[in-house]
C-alpha cells in the first residue's frame, strides 16, 4: 500500500512598508512595496509545479503576492495573520518586555483586544484538515506559517517572500519543514 501525503508549500507574502519598518502587521491591509513585488516575481518558478490547490489569505499583501507569482489563488480568511489588537502597528521595541516574551513563546499569547495564537493555530489546522492529498501552495503570513511549522516540530520565523515546504502523511502527521534560505530558526517575530 502506497502512503499518500499532502505537501504544503508555504509562502510568506512579500515585503510591505510595515514589514520593512518592523511594524507588527496583522489585519491592517497593507499592500506590497516594490521590494515585495520583486520577491513575488522571484517566486514565479513555482508556476512549473503542478499544484493540486493554490490558496491565499484574503489580505492584500498575500493576494498581491499570489497574483504576481502565480496569477492568483483561491482566497480563504482562515489563512489571515493574527489579529494583533492594540499592538497592531507597533514596532518590536515599542512592545513591553512582557509582550515580547509572550510573542516569542507564541503558544499562550493573546493580543490585547485581539486574537490568541491558539485560535490562529486552530483556524489554520482546520483549513489544512480540509485539503485533499497532493501539493498545495499557500500564500499567507508569518504567524500562520509559524503555527503550522510548530505543529511539525520546528519553530521558525520566515522572512517576507520566503518559502517553506512541509509534508503531512495520511495519518495527519507532519514531517519537519524543509527550510529555504529565507527562513530563520528561532528568530524574534
Amino acid at each position: 500500500m502506497v502512503e499518500m501525503t499532502t505537501c504544503l508549500w508555504l509562502v510568506r507574502h512579500g515585503a510591505t512598508d510595515w514589514s520593512d519598518a518592523g511594524r507588527i502587521n496583522g489585519l491592517t491591509d497593507t499592500p506590497l512595496n516594490e521590494a515585495g513585488r520583486d520577491q513575488a516575481r522571484r517566486l514565479r518558478f513555482l508556476r512549473s509545479i503542478g499544484f493540486t490547490g493554490v490558496w491565499t489569505s484574503d489580505l492584500v499583501r498575500a493576494t498581491e503576492t499570489a497574483d504576481i507569482a502565480l496569477d492568483g489563488a483561491t482566497a480563504d480568511p482562515r489563512l489571515r495573520e493574527l489579529d494583533f489588537g492594540e499592538i497592531e502597528g507597533l514596532t518590536w521595541d515599542e512592545c513591553s518586555v512582557e509582550m515580547q516574551g509572550a510573542l516569542v513563546a507564541f503558544d499562550a499569547f493573546t493580543a490585547p483586544r485581539g486574537e490568541s495564537t491558539g485560535h490562529l493555530t486552530k483556524r489554520a489546522l482546520d483549513f489544512l484538515a480540509a485539503l485533499s492529498e497532493g501539493d498545495h501552495l499557500l500564500f499567507t503570513h508569518g504567524g500562520v506559517i509559524r503555527a503550522i511549522c510548530r505543529r511539525a516540530g520546528e519553530d521558525i520565523r520566515i522572512e517576507p517572500g520566503g518559502l517553506v515546504r512541509i509534508d503531512r502523511d495520511s495519518r495527519g502527521l507532519f514531517a519537519p519543514p524543509l527550510l529555504q534560505p529565507s527562513a530563520e530558526k528561532n528568530a524574534s517575530p
